[in-house]
């Protein structure tokens, strides 16, 4: 799904502008295709830790393509200017449920059958990795031969080692993969989705290759000071017990990696400001004369010296997740961020002289009445007399597999609407609609999210109906009717902390310890 895209120059132009980019003769090369525009696929750290990791392989290669629904033709790849039908193996970096009918829309261009059941041995073999499978691949299922459950760095580069020697033949790959952990064989599996993998930790840092401007992030090189998140948020797919939560990556290792003409560096994860050394990496970085950035700010973890040194490295947003509409609804979904946080934050963008201070908010939560949006109307002008220029960024929560949350209902389209405009007419009587901005997303694209995300194959199957029939929002609804999909209710729940602390809290069963996940095991 691409919607709002814009123009991409020539591939001659975008190499050109390009620093970093691999060129490799080898006898194998791969197809690494992105199932969004070049501008987002070049903004994502993982898609080029995978194109890293191949080109490492002896005698491999990979070469990328984008698909961008507003162009025609047949996918060609960037570096080789070739078909991707050409290649023998095609992977897929799929970050969440809308790019399905991005993977549709790119094997259709390529005039490749988009369903593995009607490819035979003159088709690629197609596989796929990245975001989406740590919360719900299985609507993936019916596009690909094998699917890369989590971190893929190592698995990758075994699984395209053993295609090769197999000479690329389906049932010969298939055979050798069964049984290994961390690839899902939809055609073995079917439904029932195996666990992500981790990697190594010696595989980290994960880190740019390219730096390019045809990007959201102009030129700016990514890093990643640290993987996983050792908080229990009910509703993020990356909470603790993901991976063994929270891996940290030494300063030193992480300021080594920058290369020394690098103009910006983005810090990446799911917690950056949960590292015990992130104010020493974020000096080593504007020290040097470098721009700052950080891709997820924690309310609670800002003070002065961290936001002044994003303000040396060039912030002009202060940017944090509140997530839950009221101080009770962040405590349903065991969010640790306050009203005193928020407001602590506020003042500090002031005193840094940050152009806007933009907060992340959940609409739509389960629990959530219009006395939550009425408490957040409240703090709005609490937060006004602050800051001249706020915006609330408003999603409507979409429940993942591997949460707490899984199997919760999508509030409703009428519902999470509703809220929206209890919210900006609350403002509105406030008098500070010209001080705090909403920017809110579509209820009805997040309702097509959640009946993938919780959904199975005959979701992936609408999904491809949908593509092909435009996109809209009404080819998707009328998908999921001629495809019965519904939502399946909980299939990958995990308990939350309160649900653990009451587990422990129940007497022992004939003297055993009740039974807690081990990544919960440190609460």
């Amino acid at each position: 799904m691409t919607r709002g895209s814009r123009r991409r120059p020539p591939a001659a132009e975008l190499l050109a502008a390009e620093h970093g980019t691999l060129y490799k003769e080898a006898e194998t090369r791969v197809a690494l295709v992105y199932p969004s525009p070049y501008h987002v696929a070049m903004s994502s750290l993982g898609y080029q830790q995978i194109y890293r990791s191949l080109h490492e392989l002896p005698q491999m290669a990979a070469d990328r393509a984008m698909f961008d629904d507003s162009e025609a033709g047949p996918l060609r790849t960037l570096e080789a200017d070739r078909p991707i039908s050409d290649y023998p193996l095609i992977g897929f970096s799929v970050a969440y449920e809308l790019e399905i009918s991005g993977v549709v829309g790119a094997l259709d261009r390529a005039r490749i059958p988009a369903l593995v059941a009607d490819r035979d041995h003159r088709h690629p073999l197609v596989f796929a990795g990245g975001p989406l499978t740590f919360s719900n691949p299985a609507p993936m299922a019916p596009f690909f031969d094998v699917i890369v459950m989590g971190e893929g760095e190592e698995l990758v580069t075994e699984l395209v080692t053993i295609a090769r020697d197999v000479g690329f033949s389906r049932h010969r790959l298939w055979d050798e993969l069964q049984g290994r952990p961390g690839y899902y064989l939809p055609h073995l599996h079917g439904e029932l989705v195996p666990p992500v993998a981790a990697v190594d930790n010696a595989k980290l840092p994960a880190r740019s290759v390219i730096r390019t401007p045809h990007t959201e992030l102009s030129n700016m090189f990514l890093v990643e000071p640290a993987r996983g998140c050792s908080r229990g948020c009910t509703y993020c797919v990356m909470r603790r017990s993901t991976n063994g939560g929270m891996r940290i990556i030494e300063p030193a290792r992480v300021l080594a990696a920058i290369p020394h003409d690098a103009p910006k560096v983005g810090l990446v994860g799911a917690a950056v400001t949960d590292h015990p050394g992130l104010a020493e990496i974020l000096r080593g970085i504007v020290d040097a004369g470098r721009g700052a950035a950080i891709s997820s700010l924690r309310a609670d973890k800002l003070d002065d010296e961290l936001v002044g040194l994003l303000a040396r490295g060039g912030y002009r947003t202060l940017t944090v997740a509140a997530d839950g509409a009221s101080e009770r609804m962040r405590r349903v979904v065991e969010r640790s961020t306050k009203a005193t946080h928020l407001l602590q934050c506020a003042q500090l963008a002031r005193t840094h002289r940050l152009h806007t201070y933009k907060i992340y908010m959940m609409v739509g939560v389960p629990e959530e009445t219009d006395d939550d949006i009425d408490e957040l109307v409240a703090l709005s002008v609490e937060l006004a007399a602050i800051h001249p220029r706020v915006a609330f960024g408003v999603a409507p929560f979409v429940a993942k597999r591997n949460t707490p949350l899984d199997g919760s209902p999508f509030a409703g389209i009428d519902v999470v609407e509703q809220r929206l405009t209890r919210l900006t007419q609350g403002l509105r009587r406030r008098g500070i609609a010209d001080k705090v901005s909403v920017r809110p997303t579509s209820a009805r694209w997040a309702w097509i999210e959640y009946m993938l995300a919780q959904g199975e194959s005959r979701a992936g199957l609408a999904a491809m109906d949908a593509a092909r029939a435009g996109g809209s929002f009404a080819a998707y609804r009328q998908a999921f009717v001629a495809r019965a999909v519904t939502p399946t209710g909980p299939r990958a729940k995990v308990p939350s902390s309160r649900e653990i602390i009451a587990l422990r809290r129940r007497p022992a069963l004939n003297g055993s310890s009740p039974e807690v996940p081990p990544g919960e095991r440190a609460l």
